[in-house]
Parts: C-alpha cells; sequence; structure tokens
C-alpha cells in the first residue's frame, strides 16, 4: 500500500485500493476453509459465501443468532439446505468461520496499512482512518462480530479476544514509537489505546446516532484524530 498524506486519504481513496474490498473478505474465507468446503469452483463458492453471510448479518440484526435456525439462513441465503451444508455443517462452524476469517483479513488490512510508513505520527493517523474505513467498508461484520463474541465457544471466544488486542497493540506500538521520536507525552499508551478503539467501535455500533447529525466517517476520523493528538501532542 502507498504512503498516503492525510489530504489523500479519505474513504473514497481508501474504497479504491483493490487489496482492501469486500470482494477479498469473501475470497479470504474461501482461502480459509476450502479444504472443508465441498464445492471447489473459487467464482461460484465466492459468490455464494457472499450470500450467506450477507443472509446471516441481516438476520442476526433482526433475531440475533442464537434465534437463527439454518433453514432460516436457507430462505434467506436462497440456497438450499443441501447447498448451504456444503458450506458449513453447522451454526457454529458459520460463526467460527465469520469471526476467524474477520480478524484475519482485518488484521492484514490494518498492518499493510502502515507497513511503508516511516513518521509515526503520520502512520498514527494512517491506522486510525484505516480502521475506522475498514469498519465503514464491513459494517455488518463488526457489528456481528461485537454481538455474537459472547456466543462462542470458550477456545474461539480467547481467539476473538486475543485479535481484538493485537488491534490495540497495533496502535499502542506506534504511539510508543511516537514517543521515542519525542513527538508526544509520556501516557499509559495501553490504556490509550484501549480507550481509542472504544471510540472506534462507537462508529460502527451506533451508526445510526451520527447518520442522524451527518457526520461521515471522513469527519469522525477526524475528531478522533483531534482527541487523540489533543491528548498526546506536545510542541518540541
Amino acid at each position: 500500500m502507498p504512503q498516503n498524506t492525510d489530504s489523500q486519504y479519505n474513504y473514497q481513496a481508501f474504497q479504491k485500493l483493490a487489496r482492501f474490498n469486500k470482494e477479498d473478505f469473501y475470497k479470504q474465507a474461501f482461502a480459509e476453509d476450502c479444504h472443508t468446503i465441498r464445492i471447489k469452483k473459487e467464482k461460484v463458492a465466492v459468490k455464494n459465501l457472499e450470500k450467506i453471510f450477507e443472509a446471516t448479518f441481516r438476520m442476526c440484526t433482526r433475531k440475533g443468532f442464537h434465534g437463527m435456525t439454518m433453514r432460516d439462513l436457507s430462505t434467506e441465503s436462497g440456497l438450499s439446505m443441501g447447498a448451504l451444508y456444503s458450506y458449513f455443517a453447522t451454526k457454529e462452524e458459520l460463526l467460527n468461520t465469520l469471526q476467524r476469517v474477520g480478524n484475519i483479513f482485518i488484521t492484514r488490512a490494518m498492518e499493510e496499512s502502515v507497513a511503508e510508513i516511516t513518521e509515526p505520527l503520520a502512520k498514527l493517523r494512517t491506522i486510525l482512518r484505516t480502521h475506522l474505513y475498514l469498519s465503514e467498508m464491513l459494517q455488518p461484520w463488526f457489528f456481528f462480530s461485537y454481538m455474537e463474541a459472547k456466543n462462542l465457544a470458550k477456545k474461539e471466544r480467547e481467539k476473538q479476544i486475543k485479535a481484538e488486542l493485537f488491534t490495540e497493540k497495533i496502535i499502542a506500538d506506534i504511539l510508543v514509537e511516537a514517543e521515542k521520536a519525542n513527538l508526544l507525552r509520556s501516557r499509559n499508551h495501553q490504556i490509550a489505546a484501549s480507550i481509542i478503539k472504544a471510540m472506534i467501535q462507537d462508529w460502527y455500533l451506533k451508526r445510526g446516532k451520527y447518520a442522524k447529525r451527518g457526520v461521515t466517517v471522513d469527519k469522525y476520523a477526524e475528531i478522533v484524530i483531534e482527541w487523540v493528538e489533543a491528548y498526546y501532542l506536545q510542541t518540541v
């Protein structure tokens, strides 16, 4: 991913990056589970995975994952029961796949977004924008992941917590790097990263509130960055 200045890096520009789009998300799911998915043609499998995932997100918004049955999912997705079972044998398998694939995709996208950026403050602004833009592009997954984590088996739930802490660590490590460069005040970076994560979560969990106020994802990103810098930034 090329380096970006704040004027260049907005949601529209983000959407044009070939490596970060919804189709890649479904391709990632196929790549992760192709050994268990009985449909081996990638184009067909990716299209049907999109139908299954999108139907799951819609139904979970209405009735929750716990209240959804595989037959409900068959009807909502437009796939037969037989076709559905070609991808997932159980609801739990579907849930685990959704969480696992999403976390892999998000982590990769965040790491790649700052891989070529060396200036710490530019890196900080980019990682915050990237996280928010990902949550805008994949809002149904982010909402689903947050709400349904409680339904994961213990082992999978621990993986989910670990994945969330890892995204916080990416932010915290950049804050540490910026402090070492004498660009930021000395703070508890771990706690700060946790608070920043909560601000990002507010965007994808309460989008309706911000929509009514006319706040776009680009505007929200600016506000988050302003808050973080007001807390951290110092004149050197």
